[in-house]
């Protein structure tokens, strides 16, 4: 649960940031910060793409979890959801509402809150989640600046989320070969680096719907070997 921890106290530290700084944030300076994370976590989903496995485990897990997950439409169906919780919890004026749930969907929905769980949980490595609180610390002070106290209480909805997701991968590691953890990790390294694309705007990626591929990848190893 420590990375998750982290993740939580770096969301309400950037929160705390914005509301001080509320209306004295340069978005040219904003945009820089932003696109230094985005290089780092470029940096980081490269790392764990590197790990030691066979690539075209890799190859196989994203193109039949990327075929699964265009099948579902994951990544449109995320959009639905985000857009009905919206609309069912925004309503009129209410400041503080806007801020907590635009801030859960947003440190929620991700590759990164998902992989970093697992990481955390399967081989405590919380490099995936100190990162992604990094970016969602960051991204809170904006929030905060423009949206008030509603942004830093975001931070109990991760702490339920991705706290359930690092138990639940520290009670299933016993299960998992170190073959079937070696694919998952170096899958969602990549799926990290889509999104780092994404951030930097350099390809659009739908890397919500390559979400499967962390499941194929178990599987498949287990075949493969």
């Amino acid at each position: 649960m420590l990375g998750t921890v982290i993740n939580v106290l770096l969301i309400c530290a950037g929160s705390l940031a914005g509301l001080l700084l509320r209306g004295r944030l340069g978005e040219k300076y904003i945009a820089r910060v932003m696109e230094g994370v985005s290089l780092v976590i470029l940096f980081l989903g490269i790392q764990l793409a590197l790990t030691d496995t066979n690539i075209l485990l890799v190859l196989f897990s994203l193109v039949f979890g990327g075929l699964l997950g265009e099948y579902l439409e994951i990544e449109d169906g995320l959009h639905r959801w985000s857009r009905q919780v919206e609309q069912r919890f925004l309503t009129g004026d209410d400041g503080f509402a806007r801020g907590f749930v635009t801030a859960s969907l947003l440190f929620g929905v991700g590759p990164m809150a998902i992989m970093g769980a697992f990481d955390a949980g399967l081989r405590a490595d919380y490099t995936v989640l100190v990162n992604k609180g990094i970016l969602d610390g960051i991204t809170a002070m904006v929030l905060a600046a423009s949206l008030g106290w509603g942004v830093i209480f975001s931070g109990l909805t991760i702490l339920i989320y991705q706290g359930s997701l690092t138990l639940l991968a520290f009670y299933l590691k016993n299960l998992l070969s170190a073959s079937a953890v070696a694919a998952m990790t170096a899958t969602g390294g990549l799926l990290i680096v889509a999104l780092g694309l994404n951030m930097l705007e350099l390809k659009k990626i739908k890397v919500a719907n390559f979400l499967p591929a962390l499941f194929v990848a178990v599987i498949l190893a287990y075949f493969w070997a």
